[in-house]
């Protein structure tokens, strides 16, 4: 599972600085918020993202609004190719939740 969290970690860095905070039962990745997190298990990472709208897909196993601009998508992850262009696009809006910007509209 590192390398699937370390690819994870390659493409949120790309789009900017993160600080990464290792806590007692997660990983978070936070800008001005933490906009996700993952819980490593032994043959996948679960985790979260923090989006500014409802998107459905397959992937996400839960998705819970907790206000009409935070809407938390719950995830697995078990290989690094799991973090595609689709995955990129959703760590990307994810990121700018993190820095307030959907505030801003």
């Amino acid at each position: 599972m590192r390398a699937t969290f370390d690819r994870l970690l390659e493409v949120v860095t790309d789009i900017g600085p993160v600080t990464v905070l290792s806590q007692r039962t997660r990983i978070a990745l936070h800008v001005r918020m933490s906009f996700a997190a993952v819980m490593p298990r032994r043959h996948w990472l679960n985790g979260h993202l923090v989006l500014d709208n409802r998107v459905e897909s397959s992937r996400f196993a839960k998705i819970e609004v907790y206000s009409p601009r935070n809407v938390l998508h719950a995830f697995q992850l078990r290989a690094p190719s799991e973090v595609d262009a689709e995955f990129t696009a959703w760590l990307t809006q994810a990121y700018r939740v993190g820095e307030g910007r959907h505030l801003l509209r």
